[in-house]
């Protein structure tokens, strides 16, 4: 596919129209009703001044970011990564879903396939977290005999010295 390095490839729009998108439901998420609640001492005219100014701020906020992500694009040069790598999807035809010789039934069975790797993926680790566990309560119990052992074996001492005690007291 020969383009223009001048004309965007969809990739490259697609990411453009979803940043101004987001962009703009972030930035228009306040509404004039609650931009009137949050001044309940303010008259009339000067809530109406205070939406304009924010209303300005907005606008010029919005048009900065706007500005500043372009010169991002074209610094990182993201857009013309983004066009690359569509001319080598369609080129080679690894775009599954748009590939002529794809149909949808190949697509479920690529996906099922890729499903089934990942439980037997996540079986595998969730057998090894249960080995693991194991071993953890078996170096457990371990420890709590031995400290039953040590235990058994201070009364066992402090038995031997109440009776040595006793036999080196008597005359």
């Amino acid at each position: 596919m020969d383009k223009n390095a001048s004309v965007p490839g969809s990739r490259q729009l697609n990411l453009k129209k979803s940043f101004k998108r987001a962009l703009r439901s972030l930035l228009s998420s306040c509404s004039d009703e609650e931009f009137r609640k949050a001044f309940p001492k303010f008259t009339d005219s000067e809530k109406n001044r205070l939406r304009q100014l924010f209303i300005q701020i907005i606008t010029s906020a919005h048009q900065g970011l706007e500005e500043e992500f372009e010169s991002i694009m074209l610094q990182t040069q993201a857009g013309t990564a983004l066009d690359a790598a569509e001319d080598l999807i369609e080129a080679y035809n690894l775009d599954p879903l748009f590939a002529e010789e794809t149909t949808i039934g190949e697509v479920v069975d690529n996906l099922a396939e890729e499903k089934k790797n990942e439980v037997n993926r996540l079986r595998r680790r969730l057998e090894e977290a249960e080995e693991q566990n194991q071993k953890i309560k078996a170096e457990l119990e371990a420890l709590h005999k031995e400290k039953q052992d040590m235990a058994a074996a201070e009364l066992l001492l402090q038995t031997l010295r109440t009776t040595n005690s006793c036999y080196s007291s008597q005359p």
